[in-house]
């Protein structure tokens, strides 16, 4: 296999770019918003790099083309594909296995085939893309297997994976048939990110369980293969963020500033303003918030129309059985609250099942008193550092779950186990009433943060990690030979205190 020209490639489930068919199959480009293209844009434009992803359309051929700042090199999906390898195997099997099988994961044999098949052929796209002796940034639990399949293709370069999702405990791992296969597959990247330093832990337990292979501190060691001598992988943690900069920039405009009064008016002035702002998606808490503020409502603590609850759940895979059910529970339990408690133009809960623009988005973290953020299992939740960019007043109270990553840095929020419905409560009832004083004492600490910790700064540690694991493969070895041809090992990445300070 002949090597690309890109010395940096990213390789994600979805291509950068929202991809529209006109009259006629005319295809147009439009690049999406999103903190990981906000953060890799700088590295992409100055290295020369490519995104290798699939265009969110099936049946799609599209070869490789120029963006602003990047090259985006297309891999293509068939309708039963994305059925199999996406909706299948990716979000029905691994999603819930790794979100505490809040519903149960399904395990087909079709889904992992197809898994396997579709992980190999954006490993073989990255592999021609990417420069000798080149860097390639692999996303989330869609590819787990593409390292391995990359590094079988390109031994040369270096790889590195972000699982944006959490890892599950071991107990909860193993239940999944291809368990090993997965563990081989991460284990062909120098470095594995995690949200979570516990995250890593369970990865590192499983490594140790399921492969016998050695595991010191954060470190695993992968035996050479004929005459290529060992290689080291380490697993950590690197919490994402967002670009906070931006968002509070975003906030601070008149126009926004501006709507985020209207915003109260529109609601009727109320004294309290609730915020939930999730993808409808079952993981995320919103029957235990809304059943959380109907007893508020019950026991008289809150009283529309003086308090009530907005709550914007964006449309979330709607072709999975599940999150159908799931729309039907929220839009019931919504209904019942508003029929007991609502009055004659006046809903208790407001409820919008659709995305909003940032401008939007920014207008209304700015005008709610509380966010409520009580995801049941949540890899980080930026919503809860986009509030918290958004409010330069230093205005406003965050409720967020334990069970979020978010939770480790957002320590100033008020911490709440969404399933314990009492405490919950009594939190929410603490932010309601807290004095401006603390308010702004808790924000500022919580801005401190989000300001500093941004998603440039975790791009950047990521990929400064990744650099010192250099693999120095000698002058006759060429992308593509056999694992049995002579070659030198990959150096072990070293530890540099500040940034794994920093990482927690």
């Amino acid at each position: 296999m002949s090597a690309g020209t890109h010395d940096v490639v990213v390789v994600a489930n979805r291509l950068p770019v929202d991809v529209t068919i006109g009259e006629g199959g005319s295809l147009s480009f439009e690049r999406s918003p999103g903190g990981l293209v906000t953060a890799l844009a700088p590295v992409m434009e100055s290295q020369g790099g490519a995104w290798v992803g699939w265009t969110g359309k099936p049946d799609i051929d599209v070869a490789p083309f120029e963006d602003e700042t990047m090259t985006l090199w297309p891999v293509r999906l068939s309708e039963q594909e994305v059925a199999g390898f996406y909706e299948g195997f990716s979000n029905a099997t691994l999603w819930p296995l790794y979100h505490d099988v809040i519903v149960p994961p399904e395990f087909h044999r079709a889904w992992w085939n197809t898994y396997s098949a579709i992980n190999r052929r954006f490993a073989t796209a990255a592999a021609q893309a990417v420069a000798p002796g080149g860097t390639v940034w692999v996303h989330d639990y869609q590819l787990q297997l593409v390292p391995a399949a990359l590094r079988a293709l390109r031994p040369d370069v270096k790889i590195g994976f972000f699982n944006h999702i959490p890892f599950p405990p071991l107990e909860i791992f193993t239940q999944l048939p291809w368990r090993r296969q997965i563990i081989e597959g991460l284990l062909g990247a120098d470095l594995v990110g995690f949200q979570r330093p516990g995250d890593a832990s369970n990865f590192l337990r499983s490594v140790r369980r399921l492969t016998g292979l050695q595991v010191r501190g954060p470190q695993v060691t992968v035996p050479g293969h004929w005459s290529r001598p060992d290689r080291t992988v380490r697993a950590q943690a690197f919490p994402i963020s967002i670009d906070s900069a931006a968002f509070d920039r975003l906030a601070r405009t008149p126009e926004v500033q501006e709507r985020a009064k209207q915003i109260r008016l529109e609601l009727g002035s109320p004294e309290v303003v609730l915020l939930g702002v999730d993808r409808l998606d079952y993981t995320k808490g919103i029957s235990h918030r809304l059943k959380t503020f109907g007893e508020l409502l019950e026991d008289g603590q809150l009283r529309p129309p003086e308090a009530c609850m907005v709550q914007v759940a964006s449309p979330s895979r709607e072709r999975v059985e599940q999150y159908r059910q799931l729309r039907d529970e929220v839009e019931v339990t919504v209904g019942r609250i508003n029929g007991d408690y609502g009055t004659l133009g006046r809903a208790a809960v407001h409820y919008m099942h659709h995305s909003y623009p940032m401008e939007e988005m920014a207008a209304l973290y700015s005008a709610a008193d509380v966010m409520l953020v009580t995801s049941l299992r949540d890899g980080m939740n930026l919503v809860a550092k986009e509030y918290v960019a958004a409010r330069s007043d230093l205005g406003g109270a965050l409720v967020l779950s334990e069970f979020t990553g978010a939770a480790d840095e957002l320590t100033q929020a008020l911490m709440i186990n969404p399933h314990d419905i009492n405490g919950t409560k009594a939190k929410i009832m603490q932010a309601v009433t807290m004095s401006t004083q603390e308010k702004r004492r808790r924000m500022r600490s919580l801005r401190r943060r989000v300001l500093t910790h941004d998603v440039q700064r975790w791009a950047d540690d990521f990929l400064g990690y990744l650099a010192m694991s250099v693999p120095t493969p000698p002058s006759d070895l060429r992308p593509g030979r056999h694992h049995g041809e002579t070659t030198q090992g990959d150096e072990p990445s070293q530890a540099r205190t500040t940034r794994e300070e920093d990482a927690r």
